[in-house]
């Protein structure tokens, strides 16, 4: 009997985050599996949803809620429909359980935060290919998690 795995992907819905997710499907993604799309939303703004749940994140959200567009309007994530059919049909044909989870403050941190919050197995997340300068001068999200999150991370470079 296999385990069951809980894998984070981080996204913001970029060209590498959406390659970061279809990858994880493709090839990391097995029945019983659960995955977890982890958002980050800046500290910016003083929505309800944030104030309510600004230091531990939002409480999972299932697919089938998560694809309510009020509920994205709440929590102020926009994701757009082929990604969603991806995991729509992830959820059927994998048979894995999709859900996701939001955080407000700096990505870095809040996606190292969710490694132990949620108990990952492993993270997923995009690369947007800066280059040298523009990743010394603003810094890197995949490799401040790289360096510092407790499970194993995957990056997958962008399209």
């Amino acid at each position: 009997m296999s385990e069951h795995r809980t894998i984070g992907i981080g996204v913001d819905y970029s060209p590498s985050s959406k390659a970061a997710l279809k990858w994880a499907i493709d090839n990391i993604a097995r029945a019983g599996d659960h995955i977890v799309l982890i958002h980050t939303q800046p500290h910016t703004g003083h929505s309800a949803q944030k104030q309510l749940w600004e230091e531990e994140g939002s409480p999972l959200i299932p697919l089938k809620e998560f694809q309510d567009m009020h509920l994205q309007v709440q929590y102020g994530i926009k994701p757009d429909a082929e990604i969603l059919d991806v995991l729509d049909s992830a959820s059927r044909t994998k048979e894995v359980t999709v859900t996701s989870k939001i955080y407000w403050g700096d990505a870095r941190e809040k996606l190292c935060d969710a490694v132990a919050d949620l108990k990952l197995t492993s993270l997923v997340v995009g690369s947007r290919g800066l280059g040298p300068l523009k990743r010394v001068l603003i810094g890197s999200v995949s490799n401040y998690v790289v360096l510092h999150a407790t499970c194993p991370v995957t990056v997958v470079k962008g399209a």
